[in-house]
């Protein structure tokens, strides 16, 4: 039995308002952060200068310089300094090679090394702790790089 235009112009409706509806739960469901998330970095913390597998950040003044390879340099900074993490009991199951995170705090000369998994959203702390990153977070951390060196 051949469908009519009508029917078939229903099923295409239908399906659009499913799609809709479908990315609609997704979003909701990927941006909002989880009540237990906290501040990484605060006003009595704050942070002063940040390296992630050899691309550097660093504060000076009141303005962030960046290495000369990130496009990104104050969407990068912004997204570090406002990153809200939630604690993990367990260590996740990792499936990738970490990212090495050297932070250093404001007045504090000790520098910390964490690692970072991206597709996992998840940061080691020197402790030993694990911290997750909300998915709706994640994108900014990773800095914008040219591909063309500066040297």
């Amino acid at each position: 039995m051949a469908l009519s235009r009508k029917q078939w112009n229903n099923i295409i409706i239908i399906a659009c308002l499913i799609m809709v509806a479908v990315l609609t739960f997704v979003d909701r469901k990927t941006q909002n952060i989880p009540s237990d998330a906290k501040r990484l970095f605060d006003d009595n913390a704050p942070l002063a200068q940040l390296q992630l597998d050899g691309i550097w950040l660093h504060k000076k003044t009141s303005r962030w310089e960046c290495d000369p390879k990130v496009l990104n340099c104050d969407e990068w900074a912004k997204a570090w300094q406002t990153l809200k993490v939630s604690p993990l009991g367990d260590a996740p199951e990792l499936t990738e090679s970490p990212q090495e995170l050297v932070i250093q705090i404001a007045d504090i000369v000790q520098t910390q090394r964490w690692m970072y998994f991206p597709s996992l959203g998840a940061l080691k702390s020197p402790a030993g702790n694990w911290y997750l990153v909300p998915p709706s977070l994640r994108e900014g951390l990773q800095p914008i790089s040219n591909a063309k060196t500066t040297d």
